[in-house]
């Protein structure tokens, strides 16, 4: 899992944040469609915040009242 060293700084590809969050790669872009996360590109292919992935997942976690992570 990608949720180990510092989060802080850490940039996730579309792959490496959907498997994060729990979640597929549609939703990482419907995410990003929907303005809830921005990529921070690095020569080419989207890279993603951590702790802004992490953030988008609670939030929506939240709104539809569960208590944990999808699996």
């Amino acid at each position: 899992m990608y949720l180990e060293g510092n989060l802080e700084h850490a940039l996730w590809t579309t792959t490496e944040a959907a498997e994060a969050a729990g979640v597929t790669r549609d939703v990482i872009y419907q995410w990003r469609a929907r303005g809830k996360i921005t990529p921070v590109n690095r020569r080419g292919w989207p890279r993603y915040r951590a702790m802004d992935i992490l953030r988008a997942e609670q939030a929506t976690r939240e709104r539809a009242g569960r208590a944990h992570m999808a699996a």
